[in-house]
């Protein structure tokens, strides 16, 4: 159970650390998070939906890729 506490502890400071650089760069001029085609916002009278799919595909790669060098670093 101890393993299992510290796994969660480990993945919420991965997602914070994430979100942190995410947050950091959204102001970035060059780096269309959010508006990437693919990105799909329709906006109507009183609604509004946004599906950042290919965004959310490009953070999935990232991740994938940085997690996996961790993996193998730490091994």
């Amino acid at each position: 159970m101890e393993h299992l506490g510290k796994t969660l502890v480990g993945a919420g400071l991965v997602l914070v650390l994430a979100g942190g650089i995410l947050w950091a760069l959204r102001d970035v001029k060059g780096l269309p998070l959010g508006r990437l085609p693919g990105d799909f916002s329709v906006e109507r009278e009183g609604f509004s939906f946004h599906a950042p799919i290919a965004t959310m595909l490009l953070i999935s790669v990232a991740l994938t890729l940085v997690l996996n060098l961790a993996s193998r670093f730490f091994r």
